[in-house]
């Protein structure tokens, strides 16, 4: 079996205000290095023996503290990228509010995509293969993904065998951790949404 850490990136200045998406640029703030401290001191027993990040700056960042404390390299993996927001990337959630499109996306997250963007089921598609490519090369290890809310929430997802639309069920915050289990048999969602305060 291959055991998973599913988790998402430490607070930012954008989190819960504007969309970040593939935005460059987008650092940590002093809370959320507090945040990848504490997670590195919470995950350094648990037995992981790889790191692997999306290359945005906020996960590579979370994902920093972890290694050191493992002695591990991070090993980037565009699979476990953001979801490209396209035009919405840079824009406020107070702005989005009059588009119809943003409310459309909301609703039926499942075949609506952002304008110029990748639709929910691509990013799940493409996060769950490199999931699955990774438990055929190292079966019995642990690893740790560091993420984004919204690609770790179509994982999830997929493995409990529940629809895109449901993806607003699910809480993902910044700097908590999911554990996967991917049995021979099949997966097991062990913990969802970890915070580590």
């Amino acid at each position: 079996m291959a055991t998973f850490y599913l988790i998402r990136h430490a607070d930012n200045d954008l989190v819960g205000k504007a969309i970040a998406g593939w935005m460059p640029g987008v650092h940590l703030n002093a809370e959320g290095r507090a945040q990848a401290g504490r997670l590195a001191r919470k995950l350094a027993g648990r037995g992981i023996s790889r790191i692997y990040s999306s290359p945005l700056e906020r996960a590579v960042e979370t994902a920093e503290p972890l290694a050191q404390a493992l002695a591990l390299t991070i090993q980037i993996r565009d699979a476990f990228t953001d979801v490209p927001a396209g035009e919405w990337t840079g824009k406020t959630y107070q702005q989005l509010e009059s588009d119809p499109r943003w409310r459309h996306f909301h609703e039926y997250r499942g075949v609506t995509r952002p304008p110029g963007g990748e639709s929910m089921l691509e990013t799940q598609v493409r996060f769950v293969a490199e999931l699955l490519c990774l438990r055929e090369q190292y079966a019995n290890e642990t690893m740790a993904v560091v993420s984004h809310a919204d690609p770790i929430r179509a994982a999830l997802l997929y493995f409990l065998g529940m629809p895109l639309d449901f993806c607003h069920r699910i809480e993902i915050s910044p700097a908590a951790f999911s554990l996967l289990r991917l049995e021979d048999w099949g997966p097991q969602v062990l913990v969802m949404n970890e915070d580590v305060g």
